[in-house]
């Protein structure tokens, strides 16, 4: 997904929800706590989930990028940067995909749903060949409506499935029972029959691989998923003569909070920054490995020394108020009207949307974002998390035939970045749903109405990229940013891994204690030994029993996934 935000930046909000759960939670979304036959269901070994992946093939078949992709540390890679919108829209899918099969479609959506068989889904149909019916469901209510629909033996031909829900949709337990095997058709080489299949990265296929087979078909997939970015008011920084690299450890920060302070003129430097912090202190994600022995990163000394710091901000009076009280409603609307200056968030929120609505409230308006810096000042690290939090799967009840074609639909779906096939699919029909303007496709009245919504793309979608019309600045600054941090990415333990954890540990796995109090921590209401004596509570509550069963069933059979 990326801050593609041609059209798209609405979607921008999906990634950066993982991130308001701290760099913990975030880096591993596909831990199911479903499931009670306490086996590791969907958890492959290397060697296994190697076997059904599909090859991964760059698309030769779309536009080149402005800024081309970096490689990194662990395996990742940028996100590619457009600075235009091609004014000729290449083909990249040569003959009608479907043979007139119909088939009926969920997908969750956050917005205002579209009247059925309008004009934009009749022209998509028509170029698809096939009668794909999209039903939209209210994003807000989703994770109940999927279940309901699971009970009643009501599941369509296609569905998509946020994996941030996965624990409460059992997907694991669907994939294997109520979900088509896609593994004969995209394992290994297989994949080259769909070209724009094949050019999606590798792991976001694994977000939908269980019990060492392939069901899910990824989208918006990217290999530079990364825990956060710790941003500022560039606009403000340049103004004052501050300059942002020379923060390059938690001591500089912290005095960087008293030079921008002015509580008299309604100015803090700082949100709470708990998200960054744990990157900065290097604070494991959900587990660590020490001496072949798995432990909880709350019992880690990065945690603790990420908390104390945390602590010592709060009690510095150089966080906002309202951020202290931990109302994060308001937090956009402070970093916009200038009353805070540095505020983490998701690599999401960058984009041209931001940069219109902050200039709206300040015409100065500039974000910027701080280079990765570690709290001693040594060499940071920054959690890579998993490549896709979107996968959908197609009903076991489908013949071959209709299977097959549903892939070449999806191959048309997975159509990169400014051809002809992504612009039918994100903008409509020329003319009617979009026009040509300076900075690439504008939609119109109706357009807005109608092809403004992500549908199809929860189906699938291509590699996600950044594109931000009228504003390459943006996207400059973004990929710039990008190539400096990949090179500090590391995996952590159980790195994209599909792990069912048993029902009975559901609530443990879950650790709402340990999170509120981390929250009245990091707000400075409760110290860091409240939060050690919540830890040994949780231990002793079922806590130990969960990292157990995670050293025999997952780490000692399937390694750490890194």
């Amino acid at each position: 997904m990326g801050n593609d935000s041609t059209g798209l930046s609405r979607r921008g909000f999906l990634r950066d929800s993982a991130l308001t759960l701290g760099a913990a939670a975030f880096a591993t979304p596909l831990l199911a706590a479903c499931g009670g036959s306490g086996t590791a269901g969907g958890v492959s070994d290397k060697k296994g989930l190697a076997a059904v992946l599909p090859e991964y093939v760059p698309s030769t078949g779309g536009v080149k990028p402005d800024l081309a992709s970096v490689p990194g540390a662990s395996g990742a890679r940028t996100t590619p940067g457009f600075l235009n919108y091609p004014a000729d829209l290449v083909k990249t899918v040569k003959q009608t995909p479907g043979a007139g099969g119909t088939y009926k479609a969920i997908t969750p959506l956050w917005g205002s749903i579209p009247r059925s068989g309008n004009a934009y889904y009749q022209a998509v149909n028509k170029a698809l060949g096939a009668e794909l019916v999209v039903s939209p469901a209210n994003g807000n209510t989703y994770a109940t409506t999927i279940p309901t629909l699971v009970a009643g033996d009501k599941l369509p031909d296609w569905i998509q499935l946020p994996t941030w829900w996965n624990a409460m949709f059992n997907t694991g337990e669907l994939a294997a029972k109520r979900f088509a095997d896609l593994t004969p058709y995209l394992s290994g080489g297989n994949i080259k029959k769909y070209p724009n299949l094949a050019a999606i990265p590798t792991g976001g296929w694994a977000a939908g691989a269980w019990e060492g087979k392939l069901y899910g078909i990824p989208s918006f997939a990217t290999e530079q998923e990364l825990a956060g970015v710790l941003y500022f008011r560039k606009d403000v920084f340049d103004a004052r003569g501050i300059n942002p690299d020379e923060v390059r450890s938690a001591d500089d920060l912290y005095h960087l909070g008293g030079q921008l302070t002015a509580a008299k003129s309604n100015v803090w430097a700082f949100d709470n920054l708990w998200l960054m912090l744990q990157q900065m202190y290097k604070v494991p994600s959900e587990f660590y490995v020490e001496g072949g022995k798995l432990h909880s990163s709350y019992e880690s000394p990065q945690m603790e020394a990420a908390l104390e710091f945390a602590y010592k901000l709060a009690k510095s009076g150089y966080v906002h108020p309202n951020a202290l009280a931990n109302d994060t409603s308001s937090a956009t609307q402070r970093f916009y009207s200038g009353k805070e200056l540095v505020q983490p968030g998701g690599k999401g929120g960058w984009n041209v949307m931001d940069a219109q609505t902050g200039m709206a409230a300040e015409p100065s308006y500039v974000r910027g974002a701080f280079k990765v810096f570690s709290a001693d000042g040594g060499t940071p690290t920054i959690l890579l998390g998993a490549p896709t939090s979107q996968m959908s799967y197609l009903n076991k009840s489908l013949s071959q035939k209709q299977i097959e074609e549903c892939l070449r639909i999806a191959d048309f779906l997975a159509a990169p970045f400014g051809t002809y096939e992504y612009t039918l699919l994100n903008y409509g029909v020329e003319g009617v749903d979009w026009k040509r303007g300076d900075n690439g496709p504008e939609y119109t009245e109706k357009g807005r109405k109608e092809a403004n919504q992500v549908t199809y793309q929860f189906l699938c979608a291509p590699e996600s990229v950044v594109s931000n019309p009228g504003f390459n600045a943006i996207t400059q600054a973004y990929c710039a940013w990008s190539a400096d941090a990949v090179k500090y990415a590391v995996k952590p333990v159980f790195w994209n891994m599909n792990v069912t954890v048993p029902s009975r540990f559901a609530s443990v796995h879950t650790a709402q204690q340990v999170i509120d109090i981390m929250t009245q921590v990091t707000c400075g209401t409760k110290t860091v030994a409240d939060f050690k004596e919540t830890v040994k509570t949780w231990k002793a509550a079922g806590g130990d029993q969960l990292i157990a069963w995670y050293q025999t069933n997952v780490l000692d059979k399937y390694g750490t996934g890194q």
